[in-house]
């Protein structure tokens, strides 16, 4: 495959849907494309741009191996679709909204793909979480404890692929979009944890 594959990850409340629906637009004229996850949660206003389905649904495409990619978390399925390999293949880089937890499978599955993990300090995350009113305080309490091991897991050094490039998002927007804008379009990558 000569198109690069970013596993984009981070906690929830971290700001990834925003960050990812401004990165559309910058990204118009380049070959980058922007893969929508499937996932059995119904699509909000203020929520992640992807495809809703239902969970016979989601088994259904599973059965079919319509996913490149697929997981289970917080009573959700998720899955990125097969679509990916096809622009991969075609030399466009491709950027998947990933899970901290999936990221070792998906390295086996594309073991030349570039993580990046989407961070922020614990207490602005808990500030989105709260002012989003998707989770309850028990979850949202659950995901903070859970957020310092996974980043810790997910920056660490591999001893295949390429490092964790970070993305430090707690200032503005701009400044996140920036920040991952020159990561995909490899103008230079980040210090990495």
């Amino acid at each position: 495959m000569a198109g690069t594959l970013f596993y984009l990850m981070g906690p929830s409340g971290v700001g990834k849907d925003t960050l990812l629906n401004t990165l559309r637009s910058c990204l118009e004229n380049k070959p980058v494309i922007v893969a929508h996850r499937y996932i059995t949660r119904p699509v909000t206003p203020t929520g992640e741009n992807h495809v809703a389905l239902s969970k016979k649904e989601f088994h259904r495409m599973l059965l079919a191996n319509s996913f490149a990619l697929h997981w289970h978390s917080h009573e959700r399925n998720y899955g990125i679709g097969i679509e990916i390999n096809n622009w991969l293949n075609q030399d466009i880089s491709v950027v998947i909204n990933g899970s901290r937890a999936y990221l070792p499978q998906a390295r086996e599955e594309y073991p030349a793909l570039q993580p990046v993990l989407i961070t922020a300090p614990e207490d602005i995350i808990a500030e989105r979480l709260y002012r989003r009113e998707r989770e309850t305080e028990a979850e949202i309490i659950q995901r903070l404890r859970q957020n310092t091991e996974l980043n810790a897991t997910c920056s660490a050094g591999s001893d295949s692929g390429r490092q964790t490039a970070i993305v430090m998002n707690d200032s503005t927007i701009e400044s996140a979009v920036d920040q991952l804008h020159t990561i995909i379009c490899n103008e230079k990558l980040p210090q990495t944890a």
